[in-house]
């Protein structure tokens, strides 16, 4: 299990056949039924360390490392099952994915509380209310694999370097939030994923920056933190956050009413 960030867990998991193969080992499987593993953080062995802190020079050599599972585990063995998603990549050998349940399951809960449930709980809304706005980094139709990273003073560092002092951090599976809160509640409608460059730019981004250019009159330093903030922020090269960030809404979902696109996912402003 990977912290995902400080309110979530990752858990990463890959198809191995059986007997799993530990990266450690060389021994040949002789079946070809694949399963899921779990991939688990264990204490770097104090020979690697040596060869890790010699060949490192960006950085201190990790403390821990991620490795396969021997056998499996509740996590590998149930978590897979809940998304077809999961299930369609066993067949596609050493295939990995990375599963957030606490993610999934805030967002069931979000769902809950903006659309009601099905059947009502004690604690549902009687009628469709409110909203919510997720935005964040990660793919916006495929399944996260490999992500967990460490990030330091802005930097990219390995997630098992000084634990406790490097931010720790995973991709979001956008469309996994998508099916999580269709499944949760049947009275809310999902849009999005959208790149954060299109959302921000149909919400009127640069617009509002050039008002607050003109409030800071002759004050250039300002003027040009307001330009270059607001144009990191719809940058969609490597160095921006235009296209890297995503943007998703949850929306009550009332059946006599004609569904209209939101701002910023394609809709305009109507009176």
């Amino acid at each position: 299990m990977a912290p995902k960030k400080t309110d979530a867990s990752t858990i990463t998991t890959s198809t191995a056949t059986q007997p799993s193969i530990s990266p450690h080992t060389h021994t040949q499987s002789k079946s070809n039924t694949n399963e899921w593993r779990e991939m688990l953080v264990n204490p770097v062995s104090p020979y690697d360390a040596i060869l890790n802190a010699r060949a490192t020079k960006a950085g201190p050599a990790p403390d821990f490392e991620l490795v396969v599972s021997q056998a499996p585990t509740p996590h590998s063995q149930l978590l897979p099952r809940t998304s077809t998603r999961y299930q369609k990549l066993l067949p596609s050998a050493s295939a990995t994915i990375e599963i957030s349940p606490e993610s999934l399951s805030l967002v069931a809960d979000i769902a809950r509380r903006i659309g009601g449930s099905s059947p009502a709980t004690k604690g549902s809304t009687s009628s469709p209310r409110g909203a919510a706005l997720i935005l964040d980094y990660g793919p916006s139709n495929t399944i996260p694999a490999n992500s967990l990273r460490g990030i330091q003073n802005h930097k990219p560092i390995s997630p098992f370097s000084m634990p406790g002092a490097v931010d720790i951090s995973a991709d979001v599976d956008f469309l996994g939030l998508a099916h999580a809160a269709l499944d949760a509640s049947p009275g809310v409608e999902v849009h999005g994923p959208v790149e954060q460059a299109l959302f921000l730019s149909a919400m009127g981004i640069k617009e509002r920056a050039e008002m607050l250019v003109q409030k800071a009159g002759e004050d250039e330093e300002v003027r040009q933190r307001i330009v270059g903030s607001w144009r990191r922020l719809v940058d969609r090269g490597p160095d921006g956050m235009g296209k890297t960030y995503k943007a998703l809404a949850i929306l009550p979902y009332e059946p006599k009413k004609e569904i209209r696109r939101p701002v910023g996912f394609g809709g305009d402003v109507q009176a």
